[in-house]
């Protein structure tokens, strides 16, 4: 678990450093030239005084500082729930190997516990610190000290709780970048028709080209972070999803594999 954590701020760091490099780099070498393009030639015609329906183009409308933010923090996000989901996928495969051998209608003593134990302490480190090993560890441990079975259903229990609230933590970051996602896109229509409104004055005398700018910057911003926000948050339910079906599903495992199997001394 320690040395878990500071991989993953490290992990963090990098995947948004990574993501403002190559989404900005995207911008200035294509998305921002090729919308400018864009938007001169059809000031050039509206000049010329000719008849054209305008086009907006993917370019134009992601084109401004507000909508970068959004990809960037959207990449970030991204980066992080596939990390947390590629680790809930190893510890799902997890659950298809037989840490414990136990025969069918076998039964499990408490003198009995270390010796099982040692088969899941020889794991790698790495794979030590998945839940169902951690979970076995302390079941066969409590029932080692206790000899009560009750008492290691109850254990069991509370360590997949635990975790549970530790998965749920551990996207508290997510949750604020699918929060920031629609303000920075608000920002940007607060910006928009704020200059919109610096340019009624020209609106007032016929040239309206600024303003309808303006207005296109406020109301691309907005689409363009509830697009992104939409996306976000369907990762991240699927991904809460499979770490609750991986919590629920290491309990039934114990349950079934070693729990049933575990018979306390007569007194």
């Amino acid at each position: 678990m320690k040395s878990r954590l500071p991989s993953e701020f490290m992990f963090q760091v990098v995947a948004l450093l990574a993501a403002v490099i190559v989404v900005h780099a995207f911008y200035v070498g294509l998305i921002r030239p090729a919308a400018d393009a864009q938007l001169a030639a059809q000031a050039a015609l509206q000049a010329a005084g000719e008849a054209f329906v305008p086009e907006r183009s993917l370019f134009v409308v992601i084109r401004d500082f507000e909508q970068e933010a959004c990809f960037i923090l959207m990449i970030w996000a991204l980066a992080i729930m596939g990390l947390k989901a590629w680790k809930t996928r190893a510890e799902s495969e997890m659950l298809n190997r037989s840490l414990i051998e136990l025969a069918e209608g076998s039964t499990l003593l408490p003198q009995d516990a270390r010796t099982y134990s040692r088969t899941v302490e020889a794991l790698p480190d790495h794979e030590q610190d998945y839940l169902l090993p951690r979970a076995l560890l302390n079941a066969l441990n409590r029932f080692s000290t206790t000899a009560n079975i009750p008492a290691v259903s109850e254990a069991v229990k509370e360590q997949c709780d635990i975790e549970a609230d530790r998965l749920d933590s551990e996207l508290s970051m997510v949750r604020y970048i699918s929060w920031a996602i629609p303000s920075i896109g608000f920002i940007g229509t607060v910006r928009g028709i704020g200059d919109a409104l610096g340019q009624a004055y020209k609106a007032v005398e016929g040239d309206i080209s600024g303003v309808t700018v303006s207005l296109g910057v406020a109301f691309n911003s907005t689409f363009v972070a509830l697009v992104l926000s939409i996306i976000i948050m369907f990762a991240l339910h699927q991904l809460q999803l499979s770490q609750e079906r991986l919590v629920l599903t290491t309990q039934r495992h114990i349950d079934r594999k070693l729990i049933r199997h575990l018979a306390a001394p007569k007194p």
